[in-house]
């Protein structure tokens, strides 16, 4: 079995119905909540998503919504040495070095997210949720 980590924007498309990229986004979810991966975010990931979606559903629906996504993805670790690790890692932006820190000590295949220039060099395969979508389904 897969392990993936899912980047912020792919579950943001997912929780919010981002349009055009919903449909693939949903498709890797999904897939993660069948089995067919195991999927991770990292715990920095969680505290931004509930920020955002409690401006669109109020603190309530935030925690309902983080609730049940933990029912469905595990967390990667993001602690001192995760980021150390993302510090020496050949990125821009420190957010996408921290995730592919966690994602390479939780053991991580891939990353999946629709920014998958911001990981170029981190030491993981990214892919956009298309990619994934397909590749998990067949997993």
């Amino acid at each position: 079995m897969k392990k993936v980590l899912i980047d912020t924007n792919v579950v943001l498309d997912v929780l919010l119905d981002r349009q055009p990229h919903a449909g693939a986004s949903v498709a890797v979810w999904a897939a993660v909540e069948t089995g067919s991966a195991h999927g991770l975010l990292a715990a920095h990931a969680v505290t931004t998503i509930h920020y955002l979606i409690r401006r669109e559903m109020g603190a309530a629906g935030a925690r309902r919504t983080i609730s049940t996504m933990l029912k469905v993805f595990g967390v990667a670790v993001v602690d001192g040495p995760i980021i150390q690790l993302a510090l020496g890692l050949p990125l821009s932006d420190f957010e996408d070095a921290v995730t592919a820190a966690a994602a390479q000590f939780a053991g991580c295949d891939y990353i999946v997210t629709r920014d998958t220039r911001g990981f170029r060099g981190c030491g993981i395969k990214s892919l956009l949720p298309e990619a994934a979508a397909t590749l998990l389904r067949g997993a």
